[in-house]
């Protein structure tokens, strides 16, 4: 099981994320855009500088649903690799069940 604070600042990084994901998308669309005035692009990122560190996507981490496990994760269903396993095994995932060959 993973520290709570870590899954907790995860959870504030991802609510910071959704509320500035407009905002920093019209920015990097200016700064993006080759017929943007160098002064318009320069008034962008210190536009974007402004912004929280923590609202950028880049600094969410993925983690298991259930344990908050960092490594390992297996996107489409959000568990871990150990926690998937066990739930597999359990019988607790429809559709999925152990390879045999």
């Amino acid at each position: 099981m993973a520290k709570t604070s870590s899954v907790v600042r995860n959870e504030r990084r991802k609510k910071l994320a959704a509320k500035y994901f407009t905002r920093r998308q019209e920015l990097v669309k200016i700064v993006k855009n080759p017929k943007t005035t160098p002064e318009q692009r320069a008034a962008a990122y210190a536009r974007l500088r402004a912004l929280p560190r923590n609202s950028a996507r880049i600094r969410i981490r993925n983690r298991c649903s259930m344990s908050g496990r960092p490594r390992g994760v297996e996107g489409f269903f959000g568990l871990s690799r150990i926690a998937l396993r066990d739930m597999a095994l359990n019988g607790l995932l429809p559709g999925v069940r152990k390879a045999s060959w």
